[in-house]
Parts: C-alpha cells; sequence; structure tokens
C-alpha cells in the first residue's frame, strides 16, 4: 500500500541553477521549473530575475537557513498532497553550503521521490581547472570567521595529503589566507578560483606566497565569491628511528609472535617502515640475549 501512496505523491526536484552566466542553465531544469506548483527559493527576489530571464511565471515560497526547518513541514505536505515542488539556491546546486538539507531530510523520510536536476557548482567548476589532483578531495565549506579558529583549522590540515578546498567571501578572503600562510609552507601550492563565470572571472594559480601578494595588492583580488584549493602536503618522511610507543607495541609482539610476524603486524599497526621495525626488532632479540 505504501507503493501505491507513493505513486499519488508530488516529486521534490533540487535544481541547479546558474552561478553567474545565465546561459549555464540546462534545457532540463528550465522545463521542470515552467512543470512544478512551486518553487522554493533561499531568495525569492534573486530567483525571480532568473524566472524572468527564461519567462517562467510560477509561485514562490522562501526557503532559507531561518526558516527551513518550519518551511520544509509545509512543503512535504503539499507535495504529499500531490503537488511538486523544486528547490533552487541563490546559485549553483542546492545544499551545497546552502540551505535545503532539512527539506530534502524530511521529504525522503516521508517515501517522497527527490530528484536531482544538475548543473553549475561553483566547487566542482573550480576544481575542474585547478591543475591539482581530484580523484580524492575534500571540501570544507565557509571557514571560521575568527582568526584563531581559522588557524586551528589549518593546522589540522597541515596533514592532508589530498586536494582540499574551502569557500570563502570577499570580507575574509585576505584574513583567511594570511591566516594560511601563517601555519603552511610559503611555497604550499594554492588555486583561488574568483566570480567564476562571471564578468571578472579571475583564477590565480602559484605558491600561497604568491597568490597572497596579489590579493594583497590588487583590490579587484578582494571582491566577488571565492573558491580556494589548496594542493595535499607531501607524505610525512618515517624516520629511521622509532618511537617509544612504536617499541612497547613491537616488544609485546616480540613475546608472542617470531621476528618476521611481529614486524609484519607492528607496520600495520603503526605504519612505520618495515626496514626500520625489522632492525629494531634485531637489536631488541640481542639485547634480550645478552642478559
Amino acid at each position: 500500500m505504501r507503493g501505491l501512496g507513493k505513486q499519488m505523491y508530488g516529486k521534490l526536484y533540487v535544481v541547479a541553477t546558474p552561478i553567474g552566466n545565465l546561459a549555464d542553465f540546462s534545457f532540463r531544469a528550465l522545463e521542470v521549473l515552467k512543470q512544478v506548483d512551486l518553487i522554493a527559493a533561499e531568495d525569492t527576489r534573486h530567483v525571480k530575475m532568473l524566472l524572468s530571464h527564461y519567462g517562467v511565471n510560477k509561485p514562490l515560497t522562501s526557503l532559507h537557513q531561518h526558516n527551513e526547518d518550519k518551511a520544509s513541514l509545509g512543503l512535504v505536505e503539499r507535495i504529499q498532497q500531490g503537488q511538486s515542488v523544486a528547490l533552487v539556491s541563490d546559485a549553483g546546486t542546492p545544499i551545497i553550503s546552502d540551505p535545503g538539507l532539512p527539506l530534502v531530510r524530511l521529504a525522503r523520510q516521508h517515501g517522497i521521490d527527490v530528484t536531482p536536476i544538475p548543473g553549475a557548482c561553483a566547487l566542482i567548476a573550480a576544481l575542474s581547472v585547478a591543475g591539482l589532483p581530484t580523484s580524492r578531495f575534500s571540501f570544507e565549506g565557509f571557514l571560521p570567521r575568527t582568526a584563531s579558529a581559522r588557524r586551528e583549522f589549518f593546522r589540522d590540515k597541515l596533514s592532508d595529503e589530498s586536494t582540499w578546498a574551502f569557500y570563502e567571501s570577499s570580507h575574509r578572503i585576505q584574513a583567511a589566507l594570511e591566516d594560511m600562510a601563517a601555519v603552511f609552507p610559503a611555497e604550499h601550492r594554492i588555486v583561488v578560483a574568483r566570480e567564476i563565470t562571471k564578468l571578472h572571472e579571475t583564477i590565480a594559480d602559484g605558491s600561497l606566497a604568491e597568490v597572497l601578494a596579489r590579493v594583497q595588492a590588487d583590490e579587484n583580488m578582494r571582491k566577488g565569491e571565492f573558491v580556494v584549493i589548496a594542493a595535499g602536503s607531501p607524505p610525512a618522511e618515517k624516520s629511521d628511528q622509532i618511537s617509544d610507543a612504536e617499541r612497547r607495541i613491537l616488544a609485546l609482539l616480540l613475546q608472542e609472535c617470531s621476528i618476521k610476524t611481529a614486524v609484519a603486524l607492528a607496520v600495520e599497526i603503526t605504519g612505520q617502515r618495515k626496514k626500520t621495525l625489522y632492525q629494531a626488532a634485531l637489536a631488541m632479540q640481542g639485547e634480550s640475549g645478552n642478559r
């Protein structure tokens, strides 16, 4: 019976909109906005300009970070009554550092079909031109507002070996890069993508010191919306010396296993180099034999 009831529901469409250039809007997204009963928008005034450009005239309702929990309940009720709703943000793909998660989660909990209508996303657009590895990367959203919290964040990222990215506003881009420069080496490679797809699109690529100097010197480089992408840190080199903790682990394993097995297990547990642990195991057995 639940399956039959689900067929009677409307749908929730999560629709990506342009992040600058209005031509970056798919035919499918336009058709969906023309056909739905209601459009839930982060800022109805903003989306009206997009709809007007494409000749779409549909009812709008606000769904933003201050009302989304309450508004989501009403929208789910309307979908259950057979209406279809499109969720859009001010720009790009909804929910990626934008409102909408409570609505999508609630809709799925109630067995409502949630359909993605893909399109522009500032993060993915910036990654595609950054020239950094993307087989594995992390997205950190917007950084904390205070310098101390940002520096703590950057210290945590020092050991991250994969590419990582964050969004930043014009008000804090210089401060964020200065805090990063206080933690990371000056030669660490970053890419700052500014105003992607817009008239003054800029992709600044180079060392942290070089890009920061450009932002500090050029007022225009502190205007607009930003995606900052950082290269992963090089793998930490293993020391030829083992730590006290690694020594204790190896000693305990040697009491129960052969050298070969003890070393193999210690490599799995500690991540230390096999050669280093094997030499330490031989030395420890020698010390034991001389007692």
